[in-house]
């Protein structure tokens, strides 16, 4: 019975925790009756639901369009300006150009070229595949990156298990598959459509939901694994604890350098993102020029996840590879067959692609301007096309500008080969809708088509993200307005006397374990008025508190539902929760020193964090001190 009992409660949790929560948080209400008081119960509510996810994060973020004008804390139309922005456009402009990038499939050329370069032992292997991965999740979905680049592995990790392997039919008389024969294809094209779902459903960074994200991937998964049979019978090399690490190390890889690969570039995960809009509002209360932009971001955060993403390459060959002058991956007699066999694979993967046509060119061209003219807009204070303008020209507008050139500009012309050429992305849009390739030919050259159309980017684009941000701007202002930013002030006093090291250590641990349990660019969206608030309060430079903690959302290596890469990795069975934990556990403990340090040389060369602007706000009574001696005792 009570058991029965239990099943029923857990059942409607959900249910139970949107009633229940709104209930029990009143007495902040009753008792206290001030605007800072209405402003925490909305507060604490969003940071219940978003943490349960009782509701789509993106719902969540909604909340403050009625409750705050409700409990007069702003109006009804400055709350609804804060859900469209620079940072807004900015991100649209980013997706835009990534869409393109995976509409192309320019995303997988650049993933099969790095694979041909660094050859077929294990462990450089796993480094093309980790560089493979990490270089596209700077530009593109993290979970879209893992989505195509798993297959790749499952098809490599065939071709490293040797040439005299059993394979499912042996066993029952069926004709055993060719491990030379083995296409790429079966499960590159079959994850195509995957990508698509999960880009759909947005990254790590951009989940909507980890738990309907977990099971989409399960579903997903049947069909790839029955492809990939010859390593999941059960056999003589399946017991070999080796190839069992390796399965494992190469599979982790992938979902640990799309984690890395977001903290390259601003536009590469939503905690970025929320850190850029709060120091916006931040910078701008206080008539302030802010130094966050793409090009400050790309010399801050390239250098960090290029060492995480090392230090992730190195701890996953201790862990599984286990590279000790004795093992098969380090050792100098080489199985050239083996290696042959993989290079094969690939590269005839890769052949398979064809050459570039017309509207990949485009794409590519579009993303390199768009690239350059963020790096360039403002370069330190001092030079810079955007100080050109007057008022001054954002990263918005540059990557607005390269999006509306996506839907204007041609994907062919009629004197190109790629006019005709089935391969053509656009082609194949009509010969599906036509039912069969051979029409292509009958019906004629295919009109001319832009590089990318609404459907494309209606299905891929994660619309939540934006009322994410959104809902960040508007408990920031709500905060301000209310007087809770200041009463939060007031509280933290008393971590004025506090070594700041120390406190950063403790601040990037306690927003790592959160990540790991709740969506990643909603904790960022809540931590980002207090770590400021904090910083003003103890007279440190805001940016010395905001980079870390944003940065950190991003270490999420331990559980499967910390991101969709993560779950993606997982639904494949190659490995289990205790692997991800005990390794990604090492991994937190690794990638916080990195970060503190990255942030007190890089990150204090570039953003100068020992000279503290006039910010309003800013405790003056003990702004004697100042973070010179912290920054310098390194």
């Amino acid at each position: 019975m009570s058991s029965s009992f239990f099943r029923h409660l857990w059942a409607w949790r959900t249910v139970l925790i949107l009633l229940l929560t709104p209930l029990l948080l009143l007495p902040i209400i009753l008792i206290l009756g001030s605007s800072e008081a209405k402003c925490a119960y909305v507060v604490i509510l969003m940071a219940v639901y978003w943490i349960t996810e009782s509701l789509p994060v993106g719902v969540t973020a909604l909340i403050p369009v009625f409750l705050f004008p409700v409990f007069e804390i702003i109006s009804s139309s400055d709350v609804a300006a804060q859900y469209m922005n620079d940072v807004n456009m900015l991100f649209i402009g980013g997706l835009m150009i990534a869409i393109g990038i995976e509409y192309w499939e320019l995303h997988r050329r650049v993933a099969l070229m790095v694979l041909m370069w660094v050859g077929a032992e294990p462990r450089w292997l796993m480094l093309g595949m980790m560089l493979a991965t990490w270089f596209l999740s700077m530009w593109i979905s993290n979970t879209a990156t893992t989505a195509m680049m798993i297959p790749i592995t499952e098809a490599v990790l065939v071709q490293l298990k040797g040439t005299g392997q059993k394979t499912v039919g042996q066993g029952s008389g069926q004709k055993a598959e060719d491990p030379d024969n083995l296409e790429l294809k079966v499960v590159l094209q079959e994850n195509g459509k995957a990508a698509d779902h999960y880009d759909v459903e947005s990254n790590e960074k951009y989940s909507n939901s980890r738990h309907k994200e977990d099971k989409s991937v399960a579903s997903k998964t049947p069909a790839s694994q029955e492809k990939a049979t010859p390593l999941e019978e059960p056999g003589e090399d399946e017991d070999d604890a080796h190839f069992k690490r390796l399965c494992k190390g190469m599979s982790l890889c992938i979902c640990y350098a799309a984690n890395s690969g977001g903290i390259a570039s601003l536009t590469g995960t939503g905690p970025n993102l929320a850190l850029k809009a709060h120091a916006d509002t931040l910078y701008e209360k206080s008539h302030l020029s802010n130094p966050v932009t793409f090009g400050t971001w790309m010399a801050f955060g390239l250098p960090l996840s290029v060492l995480v993403l090392l230090v992730c390459w190195c701890w996953l060959q201790v862990a599984f590879l286990r590279c000790r002058g004795a093992c098969s991956c380090c050792s100098k007699k080489k199985d050239s067959d083996q290696s042959k066999r993989i290079k094969a694979v690939i590269s005839d993967e890769y052949n398979k692609l064809g050459p570039l046509v017309f509207g990949q060119v485009m794409i590519i061209i579009l993303f390199v301007v768009l690239v350059t003219l963020w790096i360039t807009r403002d370069l330190g204070g001092v030079a810079g096309w955007g100080t050109l303008f007057k008022p001054e020209v954002k990263d918005g507008a540059a990557a607005i500008l390269i999006s509306v050139l996506l839907f204007a500009l041609p994907s062919t012309l009629p004197c190109l080969k790629s006019y005709s050429d089935p391969a053509h992305p656009q082609k194949w849009e009509r010969a599906k809708f036509k039912g069969v390739d051979s029409e292509l030919v009958r019906f004629g050259p295919l009109e001319i088509r832009p590089l990318l159309n609404w459907k494309v980017v209606h299905e891929k684009m994660p619309w939540h993200l934006f009322l994410l941000l959104g809902g960040g701007y508007a408990l920031s202002r709500g905060c301000e307005k209310s007087g809770l930013s200041l009463w939060i002030g007031t509280q933290l006093s008393f971590l004025s006397g506090w070594n700041q090291w120390g406190i950063l250590f403790i601040i990037c641990y306690l927003t790592a374990a959160l990540t790991e349990v709740t969506s990643n660019t909603a904790i960022a969206t809540l931590l980002m008025p207090i770590m400021s608030q904090l910083a003003l309060t103890t007279c440190v430079h805001p940016l010395y508190y905001m980079l870390p903690t944003a940065l950190s959302c991003s270490f999420a290596f331990m559980l499967p539902v910390a991101t969709p890469p993560n779950a993606i990795v997982f639904a494949y069975g190659r490995i289990k929760i205790a692997d991800m934990a005990s390794t990604g556990l090492v991994l937190n403990i690794l990638a916080v020193p990195c970060l503190i340090a990255v942030t007190g040389t890089i990150g204090n060369a570039i953003f100068s964090f020992d000279d503290i602007p006039a910010f309003q706000g800013l405790n003056s009574t003990i702004c004697g001190h100042n973070l010179s001696y912290v920054v310098h005792s390194i």
